[in-house]
């Protein structure tokens, strides 16, 4: 499934389904049949007549399996898809939604959300109920199955192209859940599936199912084979749950902005080439956490920066380390004694090196400049790592730290623009002040202290998946 461009949308549908199972727990052949029976139950239910989906923030609901009925006059299954955002309210303001129907005009790929439900009463007669008497010993397992299918449409496809894909996304993924309850099954233990859909570097959209509970080591055979059917190296993580792709239309529970460079414009530089961070990172600043670091803890900041791009990148399930988790790092590898604990004393990039090392086994190349105009002259150097390893760079100099980002760097001219993540602004996190006020921004190398020596501390990704 390729994430669409811009004149196409991206389908979102999710819901509940009820799985409930007789598992005669005396015979493993015939417990196995009774989850395959429920699955296959599952799937009629979801392509017989009774499929509702309901098109969210909107009083469009739409019956695939009957030809395509619709609760709106002029949607018929020929409608182009796109057309089904102007029934959509949207966000007026505050938590009001207002009645406006939504503009068909959109910079960038757009996002319909729906929900299924299913009819509980049909017209017609109805049957008398059937009681089945079993002697046997049997073991009841209920579960919730969270469905969540994504489809992405040419704007122009049809909404009887749309609704019948989303179907067979149903099924397939029905599909996907019955593999993995019936893989990782113990006895009459059921571990319930969970759906996570990850962005690959070709720009596809792709769904896995992993059991709830089940730790990431223990998914290394399913990610293997993932890795082999796309054609996908085995050197970086690509199929880990941290990997899993955020759309756009979700918060981030956290708090934390994610990458803010991505809001800026980049420089115009003659002959030159862009090398920027990859993946996703938060932006970790100053007072963030209730901690009061303002003066002391920017180069704490850059590491937690840089750590998070490990977390959301897949590498590590370790969470973003706080500042006495840092000092503690660096008391237990020797680096420094114990009443450092709880200090506000400055680290710098070697410090940031021995924590990457000593809390997520990452090594990192250490890049030694005797005096800032000296930086002008590391675009290869730079360019090189984002280019070949992509992670953030932490530089520090007499008593600053920032995250280097990236660089606009021409080979020909030697012209240098530096992308800078400020770890020293001690607001909110608003986007506009942090990317127009510069805390997020491109520099110049008249940015650096021209007589100051730094330190830049390039982390490495480790050899895993």
């Amino acid at each position: 499934m390729v994430v669409p461009e811009n004149s196409a949308v991206i389908f979102r549908l999710r819901g509940v389904l009820d799985f409930t199972c007789q598992l005669d727990i005396s015979n493993e052949t015939q417990g196995r049949g009774a989850i395959c029976r429920c699955f296959e139950e599952l799937r009629s239910k979801v392509t017989s007549e009774s499929l509702v989906l309901v098109v969210s923030s909107s009083s469009v609901l739409l019956w695939p399996n009957k030809g395509l009925q619709t609760t709106v006059e002029g949607l018929t299954q020929d409608t182009p898809c796109r057309d089904i955002q102007q029934y959509i309210e949207v966000e007026d303001g505050g938590s009001k939604k207002s009645s406006k129907k939504k503009d068909k005009k959109n910079s960038g790929p757009t996002m319909v959300n729906l929900k299924f439900l299913m009819e509980v009463t049909e017209a017609g007669g109805t049957s008398a109920p059937s009681l089945f008497v079993t002697t046997r010993q049997q073991h009841c397992v209920r579960m919730p199955l969270y469905v969540d299918c994504v489809l992405s449409a040419n704007g122009h496809d049809t909404l009887q192209i749309v609704c019948s894909g989303l179907v067979g996304a149903l099924c397939r993924q029905l599909g996907d859940m019955e593999e993995a309850v019936l893989r990782h099954r113990k006895g009459s233990s059921l571990l319930v599936p969970q759906v996570f859909h990850f962005q690959l570097p070709s720009s596809h959209l792709v769904t896995a199912v992993y059991p709830a509970g089940v730790a990431e080591r223990e998914l290394l055979p399913e990610r293997e084979e993932l890795h082999r059917k796309y054609g996908l190296p085995s050197n970086r993580p690509c199929f880990r749950r941290s990997n899993a792709f955020h759309f756009p239309d979700e918060p981030y529970r956290d708090g934390y902005l994610r990458n803010p460079h991505t809001h800026l414009t980049p420089p115009t530089l003659e002959d030159s080439n862009l090398y920027v961070v990859r993946g996703v990172y938060s932006y970790h600043h100053y007072m963030q956490d209730r901690v009061d670091d303002d003066g002391w803890g920017c180069a704490y900041r850059s590491l937690q920066t840089i750590c998070s791009w490990f977390q959301q990148q897949g590498y590590t399930e370790r969470a973003v380390p706080t500042h006495t988790q840092i000092q503690q790092a660096l008391v237990d590898v020797g680096d420094k004694d114990s009443s450092f604990v709880g200090s506000r004393q400055w680290i710098g990039s070697i410090e940031v090196q021995a924590v990457l090392n000593q809390l997520l086994g990452v090594t990192s190349k250490i890049l030694f400049v005797s005096q800032g105009s000296e930086l002008a002259s590391k675009g290869r150097e730079l360019a090189n790592h984002f280019e070949t390893t992509g992670t953030p760079v932490m530089i520090g100099g007499g008593v600053l730290a920032h995250t280097i980002l990236g660089v606009a760097w021409s080979e020909t001219s030697g012209q240098i623009r530096f992308l800078i993540l400020d770890p020293h602004y001690t607001g909110g996190e608003d986007l506009q002040t942090i990317t127009d006020k510069g805390w997020c921004g491109w520099k110049g190398p008249e940015f650096w202290d021209q007589n100051a020596y730094y330190n830049l501390c390039l982390p490495q990704t480790p050899k895993t998946f």
